[in-house]
């Protein structure tokens, strides 16, 4: 009797699109967001290891073990892990990364050092983008607050962390005048509330702001339409 196939929950993907939304490209600023969604993933269905092998020896030992003992079925699960991989770079990072006989975590690598690779150097672009961030350029909180987050995750990724308080007072010390009731108010504050807290509070902020611009240039509205109705 032939031996039954066997299973493994990766092998039902057949979009990954669908579970990696984002298509990374030589934009800096999609790799954290890509490589995050990636590695939960391959976390979710157990196959890490076939990207970032163990390196402590008992972890070691074991993966060799696990690899050994069906050589088939990893290397058809290691290839399932690369087609995502290639499913989710744009057709010139595919390219640039593409190989003959390749694994999982060669792609991997590579990917990482196109875009890990001179830390120093980019570490200098971000901190310099971190620091020029300009509210006026975004049209909400929401926006301006998830590029700081984006800008300090990738500042993390080339060994350079942004802490807390540096995000929080970078946050704030860049709004205009209209909110610095709140920016007082979290700047005051010892310790530092959240960058999360903060954005929740500037966002209530921002509401209060845009209702009373709202409310005033109605009111402009009606005085204008009052006053040519009486000429």
């Amino acid at each position: 009797m032939a031996e039954t196939p066997k299973f493994h929950p990766a092998l039902t993907i057949t979009n990954v699109k669908s579970l990696i939304p984002i298509t990374l490209d030589n934009e800096q600023s999609l790799y954290h967001s890509w490589a995050t969604l990636f590695t939960n993933l391959v976390r979710v269905h157990d196959l890490y290891e076939h990207l970032v092998p163990p390196t402590k020896e008992i972890a070691k030992a074991a993966f060799q073990a696990n690899k050994s003992a069906d050589l088939a079925f990893w290397n058809r699960l290691d290839a399932v892990v690369l087609q995502w991989i290639y499913g989710t770079v744009s057709k010139d990072l595919l390219n640039a990364i593409l190989r003959r006989n390749d694994t999982a975590e060669g792609a991997w690598k590579r990917l990482e050092a196109l875009f890990q690779d001179n830390k120093a150097s980019r570490a200098t672009h971000l901190e310099e983008d971190f620091a020029n961030a300009d509210f006026e350029s975004f049209d909400s909180i929401d926006n301006f607050c998830n590029h700081l987050q984006s800008l300090a995750d990738r500042l993390a990724d080339v060994d350079a962390p942004v802490t807390n308080g540096r995000l929080v007072l970078r946050l704030t010390g860049s709004l205009p005048e209209a909110y610095s009731g709140t920016v007082d108010y979290i700047q005051n504050q010892d310790p530092l509330p959240s960058f999360e807290n903060c954005r929740s509070r500037l966002k209530m902020a921002e509401r209060t702001i845009k209702a009373r611009l709202a409310r005033e240039a109605g009111g402009s509205r009606g005085s204008s339409a009052m006053m040519a109705a009486s000429e």
